[in-house]
């Protein structure tokens, strides 16, 4: 999920002051974590530790009031109930928060299932809950080194998006979009039409629109795709941004899922440290 999380910090500069090419630098003195990062990192949790979602992610949401770009304004009324209740959302919320689903599961099945349980404690609209299946199932294929080929077509088959459109055709006219449907495919497409990690994160925020959440769903996928080549100077930019209390919840995660983060070449080492 380090790769979400990256995406996430990378994009959030220019979330508000799009740039339409892939040029840019990567950080720049004001870049943070979004309420893309904290809740992904709240999932992880969840995951770790098990509990009630909604209640870890109103914990996490309350202890981090006010991260840069704040919060949409359904899930802040969400994040303060006592009861809390979906409200039908198809916002990318709940793409944006998935990653470590599919990173967690030995089989599509249950990958999907988590994915969709995730959303719908918020995002109970069928796009929704969708667009949270397509990212955790495109992390999941990666992860198990299915090609990209095989991911497009898995997920045009199975969701329905349309990714036979390349990144230069799409963001001419692409713009602000915090749906799912209007999201995920653009994410999912910058990956497949990338040749790295670094790559796939430029092309994501290249398109403009949501730019932070963008690169958070790309990145996910990214970074399972390509997690052998993932620079180590990336990952330690995470570590110096993040709290300390949110980097030792990606520590935990990596070192739980360690055996798909070192190439098998080396699994058998005991000094390797995955998390570098």
């Amino acid at each position: 999920m380090v790769g979400a999380i990256l995406g996430d910090i990378v994009g959030s500069v220019y979330e508000f002051s799009n740039i339409k090419t892939k040029d840019f630098p990567l950080f720049c003195q004001s870049s943070s974590y979004t309420d893309d990062s904290i809740m992904t990192i709240a999932v992880a949790d969840w995951l770790l530790h098990k509990g009630d979602l909604a209640k870890v992610m109103q914990y996490y949401g309350k202890k981090y009031p006010c991260p840069m770009g704040g919060y949409g304004s359904s899930f802040v009324r969400w994040l303060n109930e006592e009861y809390p209740k979906p409200y039908n959302s198809w916002g990318n919320g709940s793409a944006m928060r998935v990653s470590p689903v599919g990173w967690y599961f030995n089989s599509l099945e249950e990958t999907l299932a988590v994915a969709r349980e995730t959303a719908i404690i918020t995002h109970n609209h069928p796009e929704g809950v969708k667009g949270a299946q397509a990212t955790a199932a495109a992390i999941f294929l990666s992860r198990h080194e299915k090609s990209k080929e095989y991911i497009r077509e898995f997920i045009e088959t199975t969701f329905g998006y349309d990714l036979h459109r390349t990144c230069d055709e799409i963001r001419p006219t692409y713009c602000f979009d915090a749906s799912c449907q209007g999201t995920v495919p653009e994410a999912i497409i910058a990956f497949l039409e990338s040749n790295s990690f670094e790559d796939a994160i430029r092309l994501a925020i290249s398109l403009g629109g949501d730019s932070d959440t963008l690169a958070c769903i790309t990145g996910g996928i990214a970074e399972s795709f390509y997690r052998y080549q993932m620079p180590y100077d990336l990952i330690k930019k995470v570590e110096t941004i993040l709290k300390p209390d949110l980097w030792k919840v990606v520590q935990e995660f990596r070192k739980e899922r360690h055996e798909y983060f070192v190439h098998p070449r080396w699994r058998d080492c005991s000094a390797v440290n995955i998390i570098r």
